[in-house]
């Protein structure tokens, strides 16, 4: 089991998740006597609920392996887009209400579920958890040191057990220190198991991208580090209705999910979010607007300005853009894509990260492979530049509504 720092009393644990964990391979007597040993020590170290080594004996050939059957990708069972329009009531609110709720909800319906983080007990720095330890209790929600390896080690280690663990970051800029936890142990616990053991019930949370004001350490977007690697679901909403959704979806996947938050929007942007519970499938892109002469596509923020840019180019050049929230960047939605890209006959994607190893490259070579002989024009990309994130030139870094409009009129040009 992944090391991780002592947390607080955990006897949320299910008994049932707990046994699930240790019992797979165990084949002699002097096994399962070095097992009792370590559970012993187990239990006293972290508080773990008592369970006895002969009732975990009892369930190895049954409990377990029905359970080991019943075992799934996150997309074997995804759920059919939603139809938000038909949701009602419907409640107006902002990106962090709209978290804090779903968080809310998450917890409410998921008795093993925590939540845990950097000064989230008081709410954290943007508010999303505010006021949800008066509720579910110190055991459920409760502060960690400013040790992000530790924080990302208790994830593994709690999801191990089968167990929800949602973790915060407190910036996406200071992820890096977590990063081994989450490439070396998260990603690889299902396949280094031959499926017996996963931390697939595991969300990590990170507010990323500009804010105006941020500088080299609060602004950074490092999303394309994260979709390199197999195993990790990374998920971006674009607003409040997509963000719960989505965070819906990531709490019952069977793959660890990391859910970058656009912390710009977390005020500013609202929606009439539905009340009841909706789940958007990951690994689905959405069609926002339809057209027929450029498919452009970004995700989180930077959707706010390509919808800006799209507006731009209708109303003063006559160009119809066909506009695209990737939603999931890992794994992507190619054929929806590919679909548009085969009507349009031009790309555009566009991201605030670095335009060098961006997921951009990614969408445009495989866009080129499939696509090459309905392609109009080159393949535009119109992101961040290749250098440390600037806070006095911020606004001249940014890829903003005209870079993008001057990229949809060029690719225009050239098809002529």
């Amino acid at each position: 089991m992944p090391s991780c720092y002592p947390a607080p009393n955990i006897d949320v644990i299910p008994k049932k998740h707990l046994r699930h964990f240790f019992i797979k391979n165990i084949n002699s007597q002097k096994e399962l006597t070095m097992l009792s040993t370590s559970m012993s020590t187990c239990r006293r170290r972290f508080h773990l609920c008592k369970i006895s080594i002969s009732s975990v004996a009892l369930h190895k050939h049954n409990d377990y392996d029905k359970n080991l059957q019943n075992t799934k990708g996150a997309f074997a069972s995804a759920p059919d887009e939603p139809d938000i329009d038909a949701f009602l009531p419907r409640t107006n609110m902002n990106l962090v209400t709209s978290i804090n709720q779903t968080l809310f909800r998450i917890l409410e319906k998921n008795s093993s579920a925590i939540l845990f983080g950097q000064d989230i007990a008081f709410g954290g720095v943007f508010r999303c958890t505010t006021n949800l330890q008066s509720k579910f209790g110190k055991n459920r929600v409760f502060n960690t040191p400013l040790n992000e390896t530790g924080i990302i080690g208790m994830a593994v280690g709690y999801a191990s057990t089968g167990s929800l663990a949602i973790a915060e970051i407190q910036f996406a800029d200071y992820v890096f220190p977590a990063f081994d936890q989450i490439k070396n142990e998260a990603s690889m616990f299902r396949y280094r198991s031959g499926n017996q053991w996963d931390c697939g019930k595991m969300i990590v949370r990170m507010p990323y991208g500009a804010v105006g004001h941020g500088g080299h350490y609060h602004s950074q977007s490092p999303e394309a580090f994260f979709t390199h690697i197999p195993g990790i679901i990374v998920v971006v909403p674009r607003g409040p209705i997509q963000a719960k959704g989505l965070l819906l979806s990531a709490s019952i996947s069977n793959d660890p999910v990391v859910f970058f938050e656009p912390k710009a929007l977390y005020r500013s942007k609202i929606d009439d979010v539905p009340d009841e519970d909706y789940y958007i499938p990951i690994g689905k892109a959405e069609i926002m607007n339809e057209g027929t002469d450029v498919t452009v596509v970004g995700w989180g923020r930077q959707l706010q300005v390509l919808e800006k840019a799209c507006e731009l180019a209708q109303k003063n050049h006559g160009i119809s853009c066909e506009l695209i929230d990737l939603r999931t960047l890992a794994p992507w939605d190619v054929d929806t894509i590919e679909a548009s890209v085969r009507k349009t006959g031009k790309l555009l994607v566009s991201h605030e990260s670095p335009v060098t190893g961006g997921v951009g490259g990614e969408i445009a070579c495989a866009v080129q492979e499939r696509c090459f002989l309905s392609l109009e024009a080159p393949i535009a990309r119109v992101c961040g530049y290749d250098m440390p994130f600037p806070l006095i030139k911020e606004k001249e870094y940014l890829p903003d509504e005209w870079k993008n409009l001057e990229a949809i009129k060029s690719l225009m040009e050239f098809s002529k």
